[in-house]
């Protein structure tokens, strides 16, 4: 009966974090799907989004929640940044160069952020009230967050499917030889599809950081969840990725019920594995 109780508890509380871990692999996913790139500077970014709402929220006293759109148009730029430096250059070699590019960037980060905020914990204090369901609270940062995630979800789909740049973006995805020709400018759409990942990334960051302390460092395991939830969802198919982190999130609600939490990593990555091993496309297939 306690298990019972406690799987009540934190099931609901696992799934909804499930949306925004889905956010976070969607940008992980598209960049992949789109240009073949592991973006391995994906949990710096995730990390840069914390400390925007961190600044927005305690230096210019903004809602955090409005704060993500100039939050999601500066990470549009960052990302057309990054990729123009660092990784159009190699967008065409073998996947090593991309790999250490995009790594490289994660290093910088990693270290300017470290100089200039340190490794101490922040914390965005920000309460939004909790909606109480039986024995169940949830809470209303939670709530709002995965409001936000559906409606990212749902910009993303109309952008892909009902819009020239995402029907471009879809194009060069699936032959970029052949968009090409049909003349499609392939280099700024990848740098758009590089982009949008890095937005998704930091209003995903932007959103954890209203539940848990966050420093610099704190993006790498929401960048470890992202590999996980796109094995799941299957690796370029944006909208798959948020059924991924709903599965996520759903198992990390589950298993504190009945075994320590330190096993929860290790049976995240051992479905990743067994995903691999077995359907290596995803649950969902890969789309393009």
């Amino acid at each position: 009966m306690q298990q019972f109780n406690l799987l009540l508890a934190s099931l609901p509380d696992g799934i909804l974090l499930g949306f925004v871990y889905g956010l976070a692999a969607m940008g992980l996913t598209l960049i992949w799907g789109v240009m073949n790139v592991i973006n391995l500077a994906h949990g710096p970014i995730i990390a840069l989004g914390m400390f925007s709402t961190f600044f927005v929220y305690s230096k210019l006293g903004l809602n955090p929640y409005l704060g993500v759109v100039p939050i999601a148009l500066l990470g549009l730029l960052f990302g057309i940044l990054i990729y123009a430096v660092a990784v159009h250059r190699v967008i065409n070699a073998p996947h090593l160069s991309s790999l250490l590019a995009t790594f490289s960037v994660n290093m910088i980060i990693i270290g300017l952020g470290t100089a200039a905020l340190t490794t101490s914990p922040y914390n965005v204090d920000f309460f939004a009230g909790s909606l109480q369901l039986g024995s169940t609270t949830l809470l209303g940062t939670r709530l709002i967050a995965a409001f936000v995630t559906l409606l990212f979800t749902g910009g993303l789909y109309f952008f892909l499917y009902r819009t020239r740049p995402g029907k471009h973006i879809r194009a060069v995805a699936n032959n970029r030889a052949a968009a090409e020709l049909m003349g499609i400018p392939s280099t700024r759409i990848l740098a758009l599809s590089f982009g949008l990942g890095t937005m998704l990334a930091a209003v995903s960051g932007a959103l954890i950081a209203t539940f848990f302390p966050f420093n610099i460092l704190s993006g790498g395991g929401y960048e470890l969840k992202s590999f996980v939830i796109g094995v799941l969802g299957g690796l370029g198919n944006p909208i798959g990725a948020l059924f991924g982190g709903l599965i996520l999130g759903m198992l990390e609600g589950i298993i504190p019920a009945f075994l320590e939490t330190s096993w929860v990593p290790v049976i995240e990555f051992g479905l990743f594995v067994a995903i691999l091993l077995v359907r290596p496309n995803g649950l969902f297939g890969a789309k393009k």
